[in-house]
């Protein structure tokens, strides 16, 4: 089944067209920026200009970094606040006419991850987490998804830990790979504390530096990188409109 996955983040929206059974893109992926502010009307308006490019008529899935709760928005990480409480769905069908699903971004990812990526045909606890402007996760059991559950936010010496241990800082702070794999150190052994995982996936575009990382990050439970990294989120959004 071929479905329209799109991905919208608070620097780029992207989106393809995704074959659903083998977890890849059958057309190239369109990438615009997101409009700032990125208040909900503009970003729809984008969100209609991607299935307008692919002359798009059929369901739609379409992720957002925020928790997603009945196509209703609850939260704003690095998008506008007049997204808290939006009816995203809503609003993204009856501008695009199609029948859409809203999901959070990582939870997209994740659901990709475990079906076409290193999460393929493992079971137990697993913790998906994506690197990159802030720190997105994913929490299968046995293949479920339990959903939105921001682990970003988890507090670590006062702060979010997005805010001291996402790529973003690294990059901002120019932390050598060194330091800012102690930072993840701290935060994965803390996961490890409250949650005993089987195995964690890391995603996002750092994971294929994940080499210069890996070995600074000290805790018992098995990191491997994730295997479909910014394609994650379209794919996963694809799948999830099949439920439609």
């Amino acid at each position: 089944m071929e479905l329209l996955g799109i991905d919208i983040g608070g620097s780029g929206i992207k989106g393809a067209i995704v074959d659903t059974e083998k977890g890849e893109f059958v057309t190239e992926r369109l990438r615009i920026p997101t409009p700032q502010p990125a208040k909900p009307e503009p970003v729809a308006d984008v969100v209609k200009q991607i299935a307008d490019n692919f002359g798009w008529k059929g369901s739609i899935g379409c992720t957002f970094p925020a928790v997603v709760k009945h196509g209703v928005t609850l939260t704003a990480a690095n998008v506008d606040d007049d997204w808290v409480g939006a009816d995203a769905q809503t609003l993204l069908q009856e501008l695009t006419g199609s029948p859409v699903i809203v999901l959070n971004d990582a939870d997209a990812a994740g659901i990709a991850e475990m079906k076409f990526g290193a999460g393929l045909n493992r079971d137990g606890l697993i913790v998906i987490l994506t690197l990159g402007t802030g720190i997105g996760s994913a929490f299968f059991m046995n293949g479920v998804l339990i959903p939105n559950t921001e682990f970003g936010h988890l507090k670590i010496r006062g702060k979010d830990a997005e805010h001291r241990a996402s790529d973003k800082i690294r990059q901002d702070k120019e932390y050598s790979w060194k330091k800012w794999g102690k930072r993840l150190s701290e935060y994965f052994q803390y996961l490890e504390f409250l949650f005993t995982p089987d195995l964690f996936i890391i995603g996002g575009g750092v994971s294929k530096k994940h080499e210069k990382f890996f070995p600074y990050i000290h805790c018992n439970t098995e990191i491997v990188p994730a295997e479909l990294r910014n394609q994650a989120g379209i794919v996963g959004a694809a799948m999830a409109a099949k439920d439609l």
